[in-house]
């Protein structure tokens, strides 16, 4: 197909909060504009990883070319999916600067969500062309007219401009592609000035290598260019480009302002780097100013079930990472489980995804421990320490400042929970910011929280106070001083480092009774009593003993006299004494995970 002219090219991405229909709309304009026959279409087409279907969550963001007709003339619609979840806010992050307009969708029935909002300042901030959408208005208990109304209020967009759809059904469709040719800027850029490509995305094909996702800013790049690599300083020659239509496409070339991809036969997986700027060898460009680097929230460590795995380990973290640039991962050894890796992510469910990609893709046993946030660290000495698990945690003794990451939460809810949601923030030592009313029914409050209560359980007991009608996004704000302290947990007298946490000094007790009484349901009987302590320091301030196996070795005796069955005894003690000097306590897997499971926050 020849190119079209830039005047008819639109560059645009579908954002909103989880579940409001991003991938049912965009299933709906890939069958509208005639992208995909009607034999291949099926429910949320572009969801094509097997963890995406079966969760029914976009988890990365997928481009696609759409060429269609709009009122007579022919049009170039790049479209791009992306998740909802605040974890994948990175996806949006790059989404958002490949594209000159966004369609802001919101539910007819759910209203305006704390990701809608967080989306909404993301897409302005990249000023970007917003189109509000209402889905799902054939809903029997939407009520559009009213959610308009709340996007005027917390959005800055005006009622009357708001498009009304149902995705599901179809209506409105034909409505919002007008729409989008109507009020999405055609895109900026010179296809005779040197060539400048960003890299927005990428994926790893076992049999083509890296598969490079870019969006041409200036130039043209044709098959068989010479390009270069800016940050990485590697060259390659093109040996496919292509746009996804929503398959990979081959073209002759991609010109300035047009979304698609390069093979190169990139086998090395460091080559490619998100946010790096593609260039030509001879003549090359100023590179462009990239992303903003991801900011991993949660670490935890990797390890896997069998020692003899590290290696598969390695690997299949490797070809995970090029794609999904937001994690990262280091080697660790720990004594109570051997050589693993320590992995950064953006979140709980952002560990989650990872671990089942590693388990399904690359067929990994592993074992998780239980996640920490990041901490920082001023020593006496005048020292700056970056802590990303409790074992790095110097003596108290050394430590002149303890600071935690303060996180600034928008939740909103119904007003009837206002009550309920300010305890819960109270009750995890929340400063409150603001609050606002996006309705006569719906406000918005907003606090500061430490991310380590955050991240953990917040999400499920907002969910529980408001009956599943809150909703929560949050944004790091910076690191805090706190009187933190470092909780060790000892099993039969050894410290487990996997199982050591930070917390709070005032809320220490409370959460060493707590992990120590879950132990002791997690661990399994042995031979021998096995005592599960929590300390801090050399001060235990918690203890759970967990009882022997019990033999009655007198059943054998009837009768006689009492010293026969004392001398069983005696043996019988001395032999459960031996075994508790050189016995190993067995933990299984979910012990490291009970860690995070301390029982309600009264």
């Amino acid at each position: 197909m020849s190119s079209l002219p830039q005047s008819h090219i639109r560059n645009f991405c579908i954002i909103a909060h989880i579940d409001h229909g991003k991938s049912t709309l965009a299933d709906r304009l890939l069958e509208r504009t005639g992208a995909v026959d009607e034999r291949e279409m099926r429910n949320q087409l572009l969801d094509d990883m097997d963890l995406e279907r079966e969760r029914g969550i976009t988890i990365k963001a997928r481009a696609v070319a759409i060429h269609c007709e709009i009122e007579g003339e022919q049009f170039e619609l790049n479209l791009i999916d992306t998740p909802g979840h605040v974890d994948f806010q990175y996806e949006v992050s790059r989404s958002l600067a490949c594209c000159e307009g966004a369609l802001l969708l919101v539910d007819a029935f759910q209203g305006v969500e704390a990701q809608t909002v967080a989306n909404a300042y993301a897409a302005m901030e990249h000023d970007l062309a917003v189109i509000p959408v209402i889905n799902k208005i054939d809903l029997t208990h939407a009520r559009p007219d009213e959610v308009a109304q709340e996007m005027e209020q917390s959005l800055a967009v005006t009622a009357e401009d708001v498009v009304r759809v149902s995705a599901k059904a179809g209506i409105g469709v034909d409505d919002l592609i007008q729409s989008i040719a109507k009020n999405v800027p055609p895109p900026a850029g010179d296809p005779q000035a040197p060539l400048q490509a960003m890299v927005f995305d990428s994926h790893y094909d076992e049999f083509r290598g890296a598969i490079t996702y870019v969006r041409i800013k200036n130039g043209t790049v044709e098959k068989g260019s010479k390009i270069r690599f800016l940050e990485m300083g590697t060259s390659h020659e093109v040996l496919e480009l292509g746009q996804f239509t929503p398959g990979r496409t081959p073209r002759d070339k991609l010109i300035a302002g047009q979304v698609g991809y390069l093979i190169c036969n990139i086998k090395s997986l460091d080559t490619v780097h998100i946010g790096d700027t593609i260039s030509t060898v001879n003549d090359p460009a100023e590179p462009l100013a990239g992303y903003q680097a991801p900011k991993r929230m949660v670490y935890c460590g990797l390890y896997p079930s069998d020692g003899q795995d590290f290696s598969e380990l390695r690997d299949a973290l490797n070809r995970l990472q090029i794609n999904d640039p937001s994690f990262e991962f280091e080697p660790e050894t720990s004594e109570a489980l051997g050589f693993g890796f320590r992995c950064g992510f953006l979140g709980l469910l952002h560990m989650e995804i990872v671990q089942q990609r590693l388990e399904q893709e690359s067929d990994v046993d592993l074992v998780q421990t239980a996640p920490n946030v990041t901490y920082e660290i001023t020593t006496k000495n005048g020292d700056e320490l970056v802590i990303r698990r409790p074992q790095e945690v110097p003596d108290s003794g050394d430590i002149d400042e303890f600071r935690q990451p303060i996180v600034r939460v928008n939740f909103i809810l119904p007003t009837e929970y206002i009550g309920p949601v300010m305890k819960l923030c109270q009750d995890r030592r929340g400063v409150q910011q603001n609050t606002e009313y996006l309705s006569p029914t719906r406000a918005m409050l907003t606090y500061d929280l430490p991310l380590a209560e955050v991240i953990y359980d917040l999400h499920d007991k907002l969910k529980s106070a408001t009956r599943g009608y809150g909703t929560m996004d949050y944004e790091l704000i910076g690191y805090f001083p706190a009187n933190l302290v470092r909780v060790d947990i000892l099993v039969n007298g050894n410290r487990v480092d996997a199982l050591s946490v930070i917390c709070d000094r005032g809320d220490s007790e409370r959460r060493g009774r707590a992990i120590v009484k879950k132990l002791k349901g997690e661990i399994d009987r042995h031979m021998f009593e096995v005592a599960v302590q929590a300390a801090i320091g050399a001060r235990v301030i918690a203890r759970e003993t967990k009882p022997a196996l019990r033999k009655n070795v007198t059943a054998k005796c009837y009768g006689g006299d009492i010293t026969r069955k004392r001398k069983l005894w005696a043996k019988q003690r001395e032999g459960k004494k031996r075994m508790k000097s050189i016995g190993q306590v067995d933990i299984p897997q979910k012990a490291f995970m009970a860690v995070l499971d301390t029982g309600d926050k009264k």
